[in-house]
């Protein structure tokens, strides 16, 4: 019998087609130039810029959510792509729960902005000084959103009508008193209401009183209680002008300033850490930072590290998601710090608001950026990239400083690299070393 030997034809296939059945193998290029990260372990060197993504249209926003064990790396990414973005002209914004940006800081020739109660530093969280160009109407808007999201999450409850009432007319009341209103002057106005404040809509001052005192109560203690001291108050004088200092040239690895850079604004609560209030106290402080860095026609970078402490209270969260969804309208990339991906999941029940919130920032941030995991961390995680657990059995595997981007719904594994005069600035162990050596 003649055997008949055949050869099936060659399969053929494009770049394109390889990569997406080798994501790790055959990477495409993002097809930007700027801001260098490391090493595409699929080879050749690994760029990132929301930005420039967005207007390519990789992206169709430009937030980044980074997620990330201690040691693992996480921290040195974020300080040294802060650092990097800033030679591109591009203001920095950190919301830095536990002081841990001040080489940061140093290297961008400015000084953290420290809040502690008491402690002679303010900022008012209802400055509108980067927001007024936005018109009269948005910035009460934005405002009272603000305001609401802090008396509920003091209440730990939704706000009523008659709430939201005696909070607008509040607010209202202490607008027509000073040019910009400030959170003791809103307390103020709702425990003590204009005699005639309720009379276009047939209110009593008492029944203004009644409706609004729960509220004004639970503000107080920002304002006057064992928090006062940070946000009661019209923001500080020197701690404008902190922020205007330039940020250095990177040419030759200097760390001096050279040529005019952007603003850098870092507002330090290592102080207030473990208060019950802290989500409350980070978002007046995001806020400030956001009416700040709205001050120029510049492109901004606005970190929130530990952003699960922010969206594990549901009052909170929803003033953070609506940053998030304004992210392109105000030119601005969010940056969400956490560490495990269940940092997020915990922050609900399954199906619950505090949940979707915490999937809906995810869903905002089209470039997820994942170091070594533990195998427990791997179906939470599965979730939030919309992939399989399989896809990701590779992760507790990940030495330090490599990590899984996913931009665009594209995977990448890159490696950080570290330019020397980096190493000091991203150091967070330094703060521990001396205090064994002390």
């Amino acid at each position: 019998m003649q055997v008949i030997k055949s050869r099936l034809p060659a399969h053929e296939a494009t770049t394109a087609q390889l990569g997406a059945a080798y994501p790790f193998v055959a990477s495409r290029p993002l097809g930007v130039s700027r801001v260098f990260v490391g090493r595409d372990l699929a080879g050749g060197p690994f760029m990132h810029d929301p930005f420039a993504l967005y207007a390519s249209g990789a992206l169709t926003n430009p937030n980044v959510a980074i997620l990330g064990q201690i040691g693992r790396g996480k921290s040195a990414l974020v300080k040294s792509y802060l650092y990097r973005q800033a030679a591109f002209g591009r203001q920095i914004a950190v919301l830095d729960p536990k002081g841990e940006y001040g080489g940061l800081a140093a290297a961008l020739g400015v000084e953290p902005i420290v809040l502690s109660p008491s402690g002679g530093v303010r900022i008012n969280p209802l400055d509108d000084a980067g927001l007024a160009g936005g018109g009269t109407a948005d910035v009460r808007h934005r405002r009272l959103v603000l305001l609401g999201s802090l008396a509920e999450a003091t209440l730990h409850r939704r706000l009523t009508p008659r709430e939201h009432l005696a909070l607008d007319l509040g607010l209202d009341h202490a607008a027509a008193r000073c040019s910009v209103p400030t959170l003791s002057a809103v307390v103020d106005a709702v425990l003590r209401p204009d005699p005639d404040a309720g009379l276009p809509i047939g209110v009593t001052t008492e029944v203004l009183v009644t409706d609004g005192r729960d509220v004004g109560l639970e503000l107080r203690r920002l304002v006057g209680g064992d928090l006062a001291g940070m946000f009661d108050g019209e923001t500080t004088p020197t701690v404008a002008t902190k922020g205007q200092e330039r940020a250095p040239s990177l040419a030759s690895g200097s760390t001096r300033a050279q040529h005019d850079g952007p603003r850098a604004l870092i507002v330090d609560l290592s102080q207030v850490y473990h208060s019950e209030a802290l989500p409350a106290l980070m978002v007046c402080a995001a806020a400030w930072l956001q009416s700040m860095t709205g001050l120029e026609e510049t492109q901004t970078l606005l970190v929130v590290d530990e952003a699960w402490a922010v969206l594990s209270d549901v009052a909170v969260g929803r003033f953070l998601r609506s940053s998030w969804k304004l992210a392109r309208a105000r030119g601005v990339a969010n940056i969400a710090v956490c560490h495990r991906a269940s940092d997020l999941s915990a922050s609900g029940a399954a199906g619950s608001e505090e949940a979707r919130l915490a999937e809906g920032l995810l869903a905002d941030s089209e470039t997820v950026i994942c170091y070594a995991q533990p195998a427990s961390e791997l179906e939470p995680l599965a979730g939030v990239l919309g992939c399989e657990v399989s896809d990701l059995a590779f992760l507790p595997r990940l030495p330090r400083g490599v990590a899984l981007w996913r931009v665009g719904g594209q995977s990448y594994l890159v490696e950080h690299l570290l330019a020397r005069h980096e190493s000091v600035m991203v150091d967070t162990d330094a703060r521990f070393r001396q205090s064994i050596t002390a």
